[in-house]
């Protein structure tokens, strides 16, 4: 049986929004556990950007 807490979907420009406050140190608490648990960040980790650069 699947983990009825993991998202079927994500919509993309939330994702790239918490993304971007997530590397500037902006996203709350509760936000950035979620983004952390949605992409396997190790929050002892030292701090990597996750978006490629343009």
């Amino acid at each position: 049986m699947a983990n009825d807490r993991q998202p079927h979907w994500v919509n993309s420009p939330v994702l790239v929004e918490a993304i971007e406050r997530y590397e500037q140190g902006r996203l709350p608490r509760p936000l950035r556990l979620w983004l952390q648990a949605l992409l396997e960040i190790d929050p002892l980790d030292p701090p990597a950007p996750l978006k490629p650069p343009c």
